[in-house]
């Protein structure tokens, strides 16, 4: 097997589009060589802890209605090019998503990381859900076969809390500047979102035994 490092944030846009590209990829290819690791990485490591406004926080970022429409107009027709349906008027608020990497610090214990970043994804881009309420974290993680209980003590409590700082300060360190970025066998890195194309032909390469 091949680790396939993972460094993306949930209300990321382009990690959800990465990911998508990525499964596209890996369905056709069931017998591809990869075991998925998802790591910490923040994409607004400064929010307050009860997040920001989505519609304060996008014109910040881009301005007015035409600079906020013109940033999501290519988010919004590669998700309808992979099928992906975006309800982002659904969306209130931008978590900070510390909470939303402690639970998927434990879905890899249980090896449930791409189920929990799959709901997690679901829950904000889908049913625009705030993924920093322990309710609606410990309901993504039951999705994905952990114990939803277990998963509300944990958040009520600083469990692996410094863990998961030190893993994105450890990220940050390394070099890595944004999500999503992938690593290949700890040696190859790719940054955004890869189309399904490039992710074929790298499985096929390392199933040749050629180096991706």
């Amino acid at each position: 097997m091949t680790t396939l490092d993972i460094f993306a944030d949930p209300t990321c846009p382009w990690c959800l589009i990465g990911k998508a590209e990525l499964d596209l990829a890996l369905e056709s290819r069931p017998g591809h060589p990869f075991n998925l690791v998802w790591h910490p990485f923040r994409l607004n490591p400064n929010l307050p802890p009860s997040g920001v406004d989505h519609v304060d926080y996008m014109k910040a970022k881009f301005g007015d209605e035409a600079g906020i429409i013109a940033a999501n107009k290519p988010v919004l027709e590669a998700a309808e090019r992979l099928g992906l349906w975006l309800n982002m008027a659904a969306i209130e608020r931008v978590p900070q998503t510390l909470d939303a990497f402690r639970l998927l610090h434990w879905a890899g214990i249980e090896g449930a990381q791409t189920r929990v970043m799959s709901g997690l994804m679901r829950a904000y881009w889908r049913e625009g859900r705030n993924i920093s309420d322990p309710e609606v974290l410990s309901q993504v993680g039951q999705g994905a076969g952990m114990d939803p209980a277990m998963i509300l003590r944990l958040l009520a409590s600083d469990a692996d809390r410094e863990e998961v700082l030190t893993r994105e300060a450890h990220a940050r360190e390394r070099g890595i500047r944004s999500v999503p970025t992938f690593i290949i066998g700890d040696t190859h890195v790719l940054t955004g979102a890869q189309p399904a194309d490039l992710w074929r032909q790298v499985i096929d390469e390392l199933a040749a035994g050629n180096p991706a």
